[in-house]
């Protein structure tokens, strides 16, 4: 499946939620929520700094992870940001993908 990274700072709202149901309910909430798109969390970390926690997932595709996003988002918790993460394995095909690009100028 393809893996996902979520990087996503709590809203006011959230940081308010956090603070009354703590970390771990928080992480056992977003794994359920992971679980009932299809998806499998492989992991969780809180951060502090730009990001209040950065998420991995394996979802089956970008329609299933883009539905995600827009729920969590929509929940006005938390701004998140979603990063398609590629295997090393996937960069060497891109990297062959015939293009017939052409810088401007060139």
């Amino acid at each position: 499946m393809p893996k996902y990274l979520f990087a996503a700072s709590y809203t006011l709202q959230g940081l308010n939620g956090l603070r009354a149901e703590g970390g771990s309910s928080r992480a056992a909430a977003v794994k359920e929520a992971i679980e009932a798109a299809g998806g499998k969390l492989e992991s969780i970390y809180f951060a502090f700094g730009e990001n209040d926690v950065y998420v991995t997932v394996d979802f089956p595709d970008n329609v299933t992870a883009a539905g995600f996003a827009l729920v969590i988002t929509a929940s006005g918790a938390v701004n998140a940001q979603t990063v398609v993460l590629l295997t090393a394995a996937e960069v060497d095909a891109a990297v062959k993908a015939p293009s017939t690009y052409r810088p401007p100028g060139s």
